[in-house]
């Protein structure tokens, strides 16, 4: 438990001045940094870690990020986007028909989707926080989740009786994640009223409601998603570079499919002009 404590607060004093700066290049960097160290335990979750791959996966997901905010013309950017994972499908097809057996097309599958999944959601954590409410609503796609476990955690120890999915995770319980989903959808409205300039209306805090419960919910499912790869695979986390904590992929599951999420939201909230 002490190393957990330590290795939280150190995580937190270094995130929060990338946080603070998020207006410069240092934030692109980290979610790149982030993309690319999950995307490498990823591929040795699953088998797939010779040279070829990881030198590959490195240099997409540490490219996509950094265009996600450099590349101006958002219809070039989507191009490029889905011409370089088709580029990337068919080298993870191909090494799997010439692995003699090494590599099965399960495998394969599973690295694509899973890359493509990675990368996507932290580039999306930067096209979030460029967006018309990206200075506020960003801060949301890592709170959102985290807020969502804690309130699952505490509510499940409280009054959780019956098994959510046992199967693929033994401790989480109906209660538990009832608790979550509705804690941080109370959670968001609040935010939304004292953060958001505009957020005061019945509309703005019923859609930060709405968005609350949203990210709960596809929150733990990510979560889940998470425990299942685990589980096939059989280790207990994907990485070590935060001690008791384990990898990028164990602390930032939930962030990663909750931050399209908040995007596809806030750009329709942009659209409809929702916060005003």
């Amino acid at each position: 438990m002490l190393t957990r404590i330590i290795t939280a607060i150190v995580a937190l004093c270094a995130f929060i001045p990338i946080l603070i700066f998020s207006d410069t290049v240092a934030f692109p960097i980290a979610m790149a940094l982030l993309s690319c160290i999950g995307a490498v335990e990823l591929l040795r979750c699953v088998g797939m870690k010779k040279i070829t791959f990881t030198a590959i996966t490195v240099l997409i997901a540490l490219a996509v990020p950094m265009g996600a905010r450099y590349i101006e013309d958002k219809l070039l950017l989507i191009s490029a986007f889905f011409a370089v994972f088709f580029v990337y499908l068919i080298i993870i097809l191909a090494s799997s028909v010439f692995s003699k057996g090494q590599y099965d097309t399960a495998e394969a599958s599973t690295t694509f989707t899973m890359v493509f999944y990675i990368v996507a959601s932290f580039s999306s954590i930067v096209l979030l926080r460029d967006s018309v409410y990206g200075t506020s609503l960003y801060l949301l796609a890592f709170l959102g989740p985290w807020m969502s476990d804690t309130m699952a955690y505490f509510c499940g120890r409280a009054f959780g009786k019956h098994k959510l999915i046992p199967n693929v995770s033994p401790k989480k319980t109906v209660e538990g994640s009832i608790g979550g989903i509705t804690f941080t959808g109370i959670a968001f409205a609040f935010y939304g009223y004292f953060m958001i300039d505009g957020a005061k209306t019945p509309l703005a805090i019923a859609v930060l409601f709405v968005m609350g419960v949203l990210v709960s919910v596809v929150s733990q499912i990510g979560d889940l998603i998470a425990s299942l790869i685990k589980r096939k695979y059989g280790i207990k986390d994907y990485g070590k570079l935060f001690p008791g904590h384990g990898g990028v992929l164990d602390r930032f599951d939930s962030v990663l499919i909750t931050a399209p999420v908040i995007l596809i939201i806030a750009e329709i909230a942009a659209r409809y002009n929702i916060f005003g």
